[in-house]
């Protein structure tokens, strides 16, 4: 009895240890490559199980990279892949181990933190002065301006996922370039959408049909 218990131990064990390796490799497809942060899908899934679990303390944030293509065109992508892996570990860094941050595209990402209502504004006042300041790149700083809006569900009215992005997302506008975190209002729910993109936004130019 002894070798075949041995071999079955021995299977065992290589059979964890695949399963653990497939497990990785899963969640490291649903990771972005630069910043470590989840992908879209990925981040929507996780904030949408967090919002149900706790939507009494939460904050959603979108954040968008000031004068990126600027940035790019002047400097070079390598620095602004270093934005961008800043802004990401930034945010993570912000959200904390019960939080969930997620790169949407580009320059754009999203985090949902858990906050005690009481905290909001402390909280967000330390994530625009951690996003304001200089990235250390090659032998100097690399500037760094990042607009963020903010929306709680309290604060809003609503505790749906694309509902609190829109808001997020048009107090983000509201405060473009101004260095501060924009807190989203009631208002700022209403704001037409197109494909859960506040309309206006690059890309959710609305198709016109010409007749003839």
């Amino acid at each position: 009895m002894a070798l075949p218990l041995a071999g079955w131990t021995l299977h065992t064990t290589a059979l964890r240890r695949r399963l653990t390796t497939a497990q990785h490799d899963l969640i490291q497809a649903q990771r972005d490559p630069l910043t470590g942060t989840w992908r879209r899908e990925a981040f929507t899934e996780r904030a949408q199980r967090l919002l149900e679990r706790r939507r009494d303390e939460v904050v959603l944030v979108l954040a968008d990279a000031d004068h990126f293509k600027q940035l790019n065109d002047q400097l070079g992508h390598e620095a602004g892949d270093t934005a961008l892996a800043s802004i990401g570990a930034r945010l993570t860094e912000w959200t904390g181990t019960h939080g969930v941050v997620g790169r949407l595209g580009g320059d754009e990402f999203a985090a949902l933190a858990r906050i005690e209502p009481r905290h909001h504004a402390l909280r967000l006042d330390h994530l625009g002065r951690l996003m304001a300041r200089p990235v250390p790149y090659g032998d100097g700083l690399l500037p760094l301006a990042v607009s963020v809006g903010a929306a709680a569900p309290a604060a809003v009215g609503s505790s749906d996922l694309p509902t609190l992005m829109r808001a997020a997302d048009t107090a983000m506008y509201e405060g473009k370039h101004r260095g501060v975190v924009v807190q989203a209002r009631p208002e700022h729910a209403q704001t037409p959408s197109i494909n859960g993109r506040r309309q206006g936004r690059p890309g959710t130019a609305a198709r016109t049909t010409t007749r003839p």
